[in-house]
Formats: structure tokens, C-alpha cells, sequence
């Protein structure tokens, strides 16, 4: 979906899709020239699984339409590049605790932190040596407890509640 759409932008037109529970196996990818940081959370904010900048090759642009209809997120690498220097630029703000955040298990926070990173269930699986049905089975418990629509929202919570920070694990 573009950013820019004549009569509904496309973050209200992805908002409104997110929102409705009769489209909840829909998922929205942007491929937007406008790679503005408040259209890319407002993106993630309203539910996306990806944010791409026009100039991606076909090859990534049907990597990233696959990414997001397993459940998972893809933004282009000089979005996220440029994101996660800002983020860490940021001043500490402590965001007040989220109950949410409460009803996990130890081992689901390991696994945030996992999802955080950057790692895939099979990654997730290995670094645990657990199989890989339970990494899945972890992570679909975070985020069901969470009430997260996919794996970039909870990087998102992982990020804004100080579960990690930019570069802590680079393995």
C-alpha cells in the first residue's frame, strides 16, 4: 500500500484494515518513495508488517510480501539503519510498566529479546536448543499475551520498555 493514495492515505486505509477483526489474516506492507520517520511509525503504530522505499528490487519486494504473510516484519535496511540511530540517540525516557509485560515467563523474555534481535524461530530454537514448534509456540504466546498483531510490535514493546537496546546482541 502507498502512503499517498487519492481519497485515503494509506496509513489510515492500513489503519482501518488492522483494526477490523473480519480482515485479521490481512497484512499490510508499504512501499512508499516518502520514507519520512512519522509515516514509518505511523505505519508500525496502526499494525503494517513492512515499510519499503520504492527503489526496492522485486526480489526483496516478494521477500517482503512473504515475511509479512508469515506473521513476521520487514522494513528497508536504510529505514531501519536510520531508526535505530535515532532510537538510540533518544534521552532515556522510562516508560511507565505495562501489566502485559507482567504475565510473561522468564524464558518468554529470553525469547523477546531473542524476537528483538532479529532472530527467526528456527534461530530463536537453536541459540535455546529447544525444538523449533517450541520457539514458535513461545512467540506465538508473546505475542498473544501481548495483544501483538505481529513480531514488529513486539520488538517495538521489547524496545520502548528498555528489554534491549541498539547493538546488545550483534551474534
Amino acid at each position: 500500500m502507498d502512503i499517498r493514495m487519492p481519497g485515503m492515505d494509506g496509513l489510515e486505509a492500513a489503519r482501518r484494515i488492522t483494526a477490523d477483526e473480519h480482515l485479521a489474516a490481512v497484512k499490510v506492507v508499504m512501499l512508499t518513495t516518502f520514507d519520512l520517520d512519522e509515516y514509518v511509525y505511523g505505519a508500525l503504530r496502526f499494525g503494517a508488517s513492512g515499510f519499503l522505499v520504492k527503489d526496492t528490487e522485486p526480489a526483496e519486494l516478494l521477500h517482503a510480501v512473504r515475511v509479512a504473510a508469515r506473521g513476521d516484519a520487514l522494513i528497508s535496511p536504510s529505514i531501519t539503519r536510520r531508526l535505530i540511530a535515532e532510537f538510540a540517540d533518544r534521552p532515556d525516557r522510562v516508560r511507565p510498566p505495562d501489566q502485559r509485560l507482567d504475565a510473561l515467563t522468564d524464558r518468554e523474555r529470553e525469547v523477546m529479546r531473542l524476537i528483538a534481535a532479529g532472530h527467526t524461530n528456527g534461530e530463536i530454537a537453536a541459540r535455546l536448543v529447544v525444538s523449533p514448534l517450541t520457539a514458535k509456540t513461545h512467540v506465538s504466546r508473546i505475542m498473544a499475551k501481548l495483544g501483538a498483531r505481529d513480531r514488529s510490535q513486539v520488538v517495538v514493546m521489547a524496545y520502548e520498555y528498555r528489554m534491549v537496546s541498539p547493538g546488545w546482541l550483534t551474534d
